[in-house]
C-alpha cells in the first residue's frame, strides 16, 4: 500500500491563489510598464517647451532643430532631466541603441498577435551547416498539446540572424507553410532582431581561456537571449526558455502549470523542468526585465547559464554562512521538477564545430509512457512489480507501470485521499517497445463514498454477466482490445473512494500501464456540496451575508466571494 499527496481542497485553494497572485504580479508589472512610459513622455514635453521658450521656434522644422533636440526626438529613452534620477536603462549597456528606437524592435515579424496566454515558450534558432533540429522541436511542442492548451501557449521563434535578412524572410515562410494552422492560430509566432542591437562583437575580451570565436558565439547568445526574453515579456504569465534542438513530453504544459501553481510560496525566481543548461527554465514574466538586467550587465563576461548562477547567488547567498546554508537557500529560489519534461537531441552545437552529446538523463524515454499531476491517493495492487517500474511512479508521471502477468481476480487500486468528484478517468497500457504487454478481459470498477443511487445516471452501470465483483462496487466500462479505457462521469454522480482495475481471466503476456490520468472536479462549490443553481441563485446578489453563506469552509467563502466580485 501506497500513499500519494494530502488533502485535495487545501491544495485546489493553493493552485488558485498562486495563480491569482501571479496574475497580479503580470499586471503590476504591466501597470509600472505603462507608468514609465508615460513619465518619459512627460519628461519629453516638458524638455521640448523648455527649448522652445528659450528660442527654438514652434514652428521649425526638426531638421533645423540643435543635434541634441533631434537626438532626444529620436530615442524613446530620453535624456535625464536636472530635477530627477533615472535608473540605468538598457543605453548604459548596449550605448548603439541610443537615438534608434528601431534597433529594439523585431526587423521581421510573423505574428498573429496572441495575448495573454498563462506559457509563453521562446526558442533562438541560427543557421546550422547542413542541418537543422527546429521542425523536430516544433513537431514534438505541437503534438504533446490538446486543443485546450494550444489556445492557452505562445511558441516565440527567434530567428537569431541579424545580418542575413534573406536566410530570415527564407525561414520564416518556410515556418509558415511547414505549420500553417499554428501560424495562423497565433499558436506559433516567428520574430527576427535587426542587426543595430548587437554591438560591433568583434572588440569582446577573451576570458577563461576560450578562444574568440567561443567569446563572441556566446555574447551574441546572450543577447540573443535577452532580446527574446524582453520581447515576450508582456505576452503571458509565465515564460520557459527552449531551444531548438529539443523534444517535450507528452501534455508538458499541464504538468508545467500544475507544478507553478502548487508553489506555495511567491520566492522562487526559476522552476526547471530540464536539467540541462538554459533549457526548460520557467520565469515569471514581472521577473524578466531584473532577470535581463543582470544579464546585459555581464553579457560579454560569461555565459548565460552561469549568469543565471550568479544572479540566484547574489539574491539568497549571505557571505557570511556556510556553503551548506547557501545551497538550501539556492534550493527555495529554482525548484526542480522530475522527470525533466524536454530532452536535448541536437547532436551540431549552434557554434561552428562544436559536437555536444548532452542528454538530460531524468528524461527517461520519450513515448513510453504519458505523465499527470493526478490527485492525493493511496495505491495498491495484488501484482507483482518489476523491477522499479512501481505503480507509484506511473501514477506520479516519473515512468510506466511494468508487472509480470495478472491473473483472474488481480486488482489495482487507487484510493483517493479524500474522496473526489472524478470528471473523467484514462489508463492506457502497453508502449512502442512493450505492445503486447495491455489490458486484456479488464474491467474499470468504482467505489462511492456514498450508496450509488442507480437515477443519476441509469447507462452507468454495466451488468457483470459472469464476472465476479466484490460487493458495492460499481462496474462502469471495459478495457478495450487496445488495452485503453476513457470515462466521463457527471458531477451529480457523487464522490468517489476507490477506483478499482480487475481482472477476470489469466493473462500471458505481463501487463504495461503507460497512461494514468484521473481528473477532478476543479469547482469548489461542488466540492463543498453546493448546486450550480445555488451558485446562480447568489450570484445576483452584490452582497453575501453571514447567513447565507453559513455552515461553508472559510476557503469556500473566500472563493465565492472571488466569483461574485469577477
Amino acid at each position: 500500500l501506497y500513499f500519494v499527496g494530502s488533502n485535495l481542497f487545501e491544495e485546489i485553494l493553493e493552485k488558485r491563489f498562486a495563480d491569482l497572485r501571479d496574475r497580479l504580479q503580470f499586471a503590476e508589472a504591466l501597470n509600472r510598464q505603462r507608468e514609465n512610459d508615460l513619465f518619459i513622455l512627460r519628461k519629453q514635453f516638458n524638455y521640448l517647451l523648455t527649448q522652445v521658450n528659450n528660442g527654438t521656434s514652434v514652428n521649425s522644422s526638426s531638421s533645423d532643430l540643435a543635434p541634441h533636440i533631434q537626438n532626444y526626438l529620436r530615442n524613446f529613452s530620453g535624456l535625464s532631466s536636472q530635477d530627477g534620477i533615472f535608473l540605468p536603462g538598457i543605453l548604459a549597456y548596449l550605448p548603439q541603441l541610443n537615438g534608434h528606437p528601431e534597433f529594439t524592435k523585431p526587423r521581421y515579424r510573423l505574428s498573429a498577435n496572441r495575448q495573454e496566454v498563462s506559457v509563453v515558450f521562446g526558442i533562438p534558432t541560427i543557421k546550422r551547416s547542413n542541418i537543422s533540429y527546429l521542425d523536430q522541436t516544433l513537431q514534438s511542442l505541437i503534438e504533446g498539446l490538446d486543443s485546450t492548451e494550444k489556445e492557452d501557449c505562445l511558441i516565440i521563434v527567434f530567428i537569431a540572424e541579424p545580418n542575413d535578412t534573406a536566410y530570415v524572410e527564407k525561414e520564416g515562410q518556410r515556418i509558415k507553410e511547414r505549420f500553417p494552422a499554428e501560424v495562423k492560430s497565433g499558436l506559433i509566432e516567428v520574430i527576427a532582431p535587426p542587426a543595430g542591437f548587437y554591438p560591433n562583437l568583434d572588440n569582446v575580451q577573451e576570458t577563461f581561456g576560450d578562444s574568440k570565436q567561443r567569446v563572441k558565439w556566446r555574447t551574441k547568445q546572450n543577447l540573443d537571449f535577452s532580446f527574446l526574453m524582453l520581447y515576450a515579456k508582456n505576452r503571458g504569465i509565465y515564460y520557459v526558455q527552449l531551444e531548438d534542438d529539443v523534444i517535450s513530453k507528452p501534455g508538458y504544459l499541464s504538468v508545467i502549470k500544475s507544478f507553478t501553481y502548487q508553489q506555495k510560496d511567491a520566492n522562487w525566481l526559476l522552476l526547471e523542468f530540464s536539467s540541462l543548461g538554459f533549457i526548460g527554465k520557467l520565469f515569471r514574466s514581472a521577473d524578466l526585465p531584473m532577470v535581463v538586467e543582470f544579464f546585459l550587465m555581464f553579457y560579454c563576461d560569461k555565459p548565460i547559464d552561469w549568469l543565471l548562477d550568479h544572479l540566484i547567488h547574489v539574491k539568497v547567498c549571505n557571505p557570511e554562512k556556510n556553503a551548506d546554508h547557501c545551497r538550501r537557500m539556492v534550493m527555495g529560489m529554482r525548484k526542480r521538477f522530475k522527470p525533466s519534461l524536454f530532452q536535448h537531441i541536437g547532436l551540431k552545437s549552434s557554434l561552428d564545430g562544436k559536437i555536444q552529446k548532452l542528454k538530460d538523463r531524468a528524461f527517461g524515454k520519450n513515448g513510453l509512457y504519458r505523465a499527470h499531476v493526478n490527485p492525493p491517493a493511496k495505491l495498491a495492487t495484488s501484482l507483482k512489480t518489476y523491477l522499479t517500474y512501481t505503480l507509484v511512479k506511473a501514477y506520479v508521471g516519473e515512468t510506466f507501470f511494468w508487472a509480470t502477468t495478472p491473473t483472474d481476480g488481480d486488482i489495482i487500486d487507487f484510493i483517493l485521499t479524500p474522496p473526489q468528484l472524478v470528471e473523467k478517468i484514462i489508463f492506457r497500457s502497453g508502449n512502442s517497445e512493450h505492445s503486447s504487454d495491455i489490458f486484456q478481459d479488464a474491467s474499470l470498477q468504482l467505489l462511492f463514498d456514498e450508496e450509488f443511487d442507480a437515477k443519476v445516471d441509469a447507462s452507468l452501470p454495466l451488468d457483470p454477466g459472469t464476472k465476479t465483483i466484490e460487493k458495492n462496487y460499481i462496474m462502469i466500462a471495459l478495457f478495450d482490445k487496445e488495452g485503453h479505457v476513457e470515462k466521463t462521469l457527471p458531477s451529480t454522480i457523487g464522490k468517489i473512494k476507490t477506483i478499482r482495475i480487475q481482472f477476470h481471466k489469466n493473462t500471458d503476456n505481463w501487463l504495461v500501464i503507460s497512461e494514468v490520468e484521473l481528473i477532478i472536479y476543479c469547482d469548489l462549490e461542488k466540492q463543498n456540496g453546493l448546486t450550480a443553481k445555488y451558485v446562480l441563485a447568489k450570484r445576483t446578489s452584490s452582497k453575501i451575508s453571514l447567513i447565507e453563506v453559513s455552515g461553508f469552509s472559510l476557503a469556500f467563502i473566500f472563493n465565492l466571494a472571488l466569483q461574485l466580485g469577477s
